[in-house]
C-alpha cells in the first residue's frame, strides 16, 4: 500500500473508535436508547478484513456489534448516527437502532441482535452469488460466543458440501459477555473447530492492521476462486463492556491493561512514526480534524433530524399478511393479520 492509503486507514480507525466514543458520550446524555453495543479496540479487523474487499460488490452480514462494518462497507457514518439516536433519517429510518443497522445500498447486510443468527443468512448469500455465476463472495463475521450455537455447525456443513464462495470471519474477543472462551467452549482456539467440517482455517493477531490484511487478502482470494469457504480466527479485545450495562467487573485490571497496550490503534501509529509516514504532528491534526467532523457533521445530523412520525408506524408494514405456507401452519382458530 501506498503512504496515502495507509494514512486513510489510520484515519479509518481513528474515526470509528471516535464515532464509538461519541456514541458512549450520547447515550450517557440519554440522547440513544435501548442497546449499544461498542467496537473500541477491535477496529483493526473489520477495517483490514473488508479493506481486501470489494467495497458494494461483496455481501457483509454480522452480529450486533455492527456499527464500524458497516461504515467500512460504506453506510454514511451520519446515517448510522442517526439510526442510534432512533431519527427518520437513520440507516433503518430509525426502526432498527444500534443492532440493526442494514445498508443494502452498499451490500451491508445487517447486524443481527440473535446470537448465531448471521450465519445460515450468510450462506444464503454465497448460494445466491454462486446461482448468479458472479465473483461475488459473502461476509460473515461473527463473535467467539456464537460459534456454540447450532447455526455455527449447520452452516459451516452446508457451506463446506456445497462449496459456497463465503468467509467466515471469527473476531474472538475472549469473552461472550461476561464468560470467559474456556469457560464456554470446549475448543478454545475457534479456527481449529472449521476443520471438522473440511474448511481450510487460520488464526491471527487481530490487533496489527497489517497482519489483519494479508490473512484476509489470503482468504477471500481462496474463496472468490471458487475454492470454497474459509474460515480466518482473529484473536482481538474489546476494551469497553459487553454493552452499556455491563459492568466490567469479570475482567482483571492486569489482562486488561496487558491488551491496551496493543492498542491497533497504537501499533499502527507507531508503525507509520517509524516508517516516516507521519509525525506526532501529523496525527495529532488527524485527530483533530476527526473529532471535528464527527461533532460538525455526524453528531450533528443526528441531533437534527426529526423522529419518526406517530402516523407513519405501519410505513413499511405489509399491505397483506404473508402467505401462511412461509410462516408454517396456523393454529386452528388462530388469524394472521
Amino acid at each position: 500500500m501506498n503512504s496515502s492509503d495507509r494514512k486513510r486507514l489510520l484515519r479509518e480507525m481513528i474515526f470509528f473508535r471516535r464515532f464509538e466514543e461519541r456514541s458512549f458520550e450520547a447515550y450517557m446524555e440519554r440522547k440513544i436508547g435501548g442497546f449499544l453495543h461498542l467496537y473500541s479496540g477491535q477496529e483493526a479487523v473489520a477495517t483490514g478484513v473488508l479493506e481486501m474487499a470489494r467495497r458494494g460488490h461483496d455481501y457483509v452480514i454480522t452480529g450486533y456489534r455492527d456499527h464500524v462494518h458497516a461504515m467500512k462497507c460504506g453506510a454514511p457514518a451520519r446515517e448510522v448516527m442517526a439510526e442510534l439516536y432512533g431519527k427518520v433519517t437513520g440507516s433503518s429510518r430509525g426502526r432498527g437502532g444500534s443492532m440493526h443497522i442494514f445498508d443494502p445500498s452498499v451490500h451491508f447486510m445487517g447486524g443481527y441482535a440473535l446470537v448465531g443468527q448471521p450465519f445460515p443468512l450468510a450462506a444464503g448469500l454465497a448460494l445466491a452469488c454462486k446461482h448468479k455465476g458472479t465473483d461475488q463472495i459473502a461476509i460473515c463475521f461473527l463473535g467467539d460466543g456464537a460459534n456454540n450455537q447450532g447455526t455455527f455447525h449447520e452452516t459451516l456443513n452446508m457451506a463446506s458440501l456445497w462449496k459456497l464462495p463465503v468467509l467466515f470471519v471469527c473476531e474472538n474477543n475472549l469473552y461472550a459477555i461476561g464468560t470467559r472462551i474456556d469457560r464456554s467452549s470446549a475448543v478454545i482456539d475457534q479456527y481449529k473447530r472449521a476443520t471438522a467440517y473440511n474448511i481450510p482455517s487460520s488464526q491471527h493477531d487481530g490487533q496489527d492492521i497489517d497482519v489483519v490484511m494479508a490473512a484476509a487478502r489470503e482468504a477471500i482470494d481462496h474463496v472468490r476462486s471458487g475454492a470454497g469457504p474459509y474460515f480466518v480466527e482473529f484473536m482481538t479485545y474489546r476494551q469497553r463492556g459487553h454493552s452499556m450495562s455491563d459492568s466490567n467487573a469479570y475482567r482483571s485490571k492486569d489482562e486488561e491493561r496487558e491488551w491496551l497496550a496493543r492498542d491497533p490503534i497504537t501499533i499502527y501509529s507507531e508503525r507509520l512514526k517509524t516508517e516516516g509516514v507521519m509525525s506526532d504532528d501529523d496525527i495529532a491534526e488527524m485527530e483533530k480534524a476527526v473529532l471535528e467532523e464527527i461533532e460538525t457533521d455526524v453528531v450533528r445530523f443526528a441531533e437534527e433530524s426529526p423522529e419518526p412520525r406517530v402516523e407513519d408506524l405501519n410505513q413499511y408494514c405489509l399491505e397483506e399478511p404473508p402467505d401462511p405456507r412461509w410462516i408454517g401452519p396456523l393454529v386452528p382458530g388462530e388469524r394472521h393479520g
